[in-house]
C-alpha cells in the first residue's frame, strides 16, 4: 500500500533523518509533546511534507475550509514570542508552576524546565498556525472536526520524520489577537491550533498513557471512572504511574 501511494503522488514519506519510521504504530505511540529543540533550521521539503499530510485529512464535505501559515519571518516570530509569553503567564497560573530550583532534578522540574525553554526561547523557532473559516450553520467545536484532524496528520507527519512538535496555546487567550494582527487572519476566520516544530534535542516515546480500561465505556456512562476535575480521573492513584505529554 506504502509503494501504490508512493508511486500515485511521489512522496517519500521519511527524510531519513535519525528517528525517523514509517511504521504507523510507532509513530502513534512515541509522539510525544517535545518542547527542546537544536538550532537546526527546518528545511522547507521537510515542512512541507507535514503541511501535504495535513491536507490528506478528513474534513466535512471535503470543504477543505482551511488555511495553514508558516510563521517564520522576523515579524511573525516576534508576535509568536509575545504570545508565548501571554500563554506563560496564564499557564503558571492555572497549574501553579514556577521555575524549578537549579538543583532540582525530579520529574516535575525537568518537565517544568522543558516548558520555560519552549516559551522563552518561542521566537526562535519555526511554527504554523491552523486557521478554518467560519460557516453560520455549526458551532466552532462542531466545525473542528474539520480542521483538527489535519492538525494531528501534521503533528504525526513531523514525529515520522524525526521531527519534534509541539501543539500550543499561544493563539489562545490575548496571544490570539497579537497572532491575528501580525499575520492578517479576516475575522471570518478562526485561529484552530497552533503548534512549534523542529530537530528535537533527545529522542521521541513512548508516550504514557492510561490503559483503556480507564477511559472507555461500554454502552452506559461510569461515574466511578470519570472523576477528572482534578479527582481520579485527572491523577493516577498513588502508586501509578503518572500519565505525561
Amino acid at each position: 500500500m506504502a509503494e501504490i501511494l508512493a508511486t500515485s503522488i511521489r512522496v517519500e514519506y521519511t527524510c531519513h533523518m535519525p528517528d525517523s519510521t514509517n511504521d504507523v504504530w510507532e509513530v502513534l505511540s512515541t509522539a510525544r509533546s517535545v518542547r527542546r529543540y537544536t538550532d537546526a533550521p527546518v528545511d522547507d521539503e521537510t515542512l512541507n511534507r507535514c503541511l501535504e499530510a495535513a491536507t490528506w485529512a478528513p474534513n466535512g464535505a471535503n470543504g477543505q475550509l482551511w488555511r495553514f501559515i508558516v510563521l517564520s519571518g522576523p515579524q511573525q516570530r516576534a508576535a509568536v514570542a509575545r504570545a508565548a509569553q501571554i500563554a506563560l503567564g496564564t499557564i503558571e497560573g492555572i497549574y501553579g508552576m514556577s521555575r524549578p530550583a537549579a538543583d532540582d532534578n525530579s520529574r516535575v522540574a525537568r518537565n517544568n524546565r522543558a516548558v520555560y525553554e519552549l516559551h522563552d526561547r518561542a521566537g526562535e523557532y519555526t511554527s504554523v498556525l491552523f486557521t478554518a473559516y467560519k460557516n453560520e450553520f455549526a458551532s466552532e467545536f462542531l466545525q473542528g472536526g474539520s480542521i483538527y484532524p489535519a492538525i494531528q496528520n501534521f503533528y504525526l507527519a513531523a514525529r515520522a520524520q524525526g521531527l519534534g512538535a509541539c501543539l500550543t496555546s499561544w493563539a489562545s487567550y490575548d496571544g490570539e489577537r497579537i497572532l491575528r494582527e501580525a499575520v492578517g487572519v479576516p475575522e471570518g476566520w478562526f485561529l484552530a491550533g497552533h503548534i512549534v516544530v523542529g530537530w528535537p534535542r533527545g529522542r521521541h516515546g513512548p508516550v504514557r498513557r492510561r490503559p483503556i480500561a480507564d477511559v472507555v465505556f461500554r454502552d452506559r456512562w461510569d461515574p466511578e471512572r470519570a472523576d477528572i476535575a482534578y479527582g481520579r480521573g485527572a491523577r493516577p492513584s498513588p502508586g501509578k504511574k503518572s500519565s505525561a505529554n
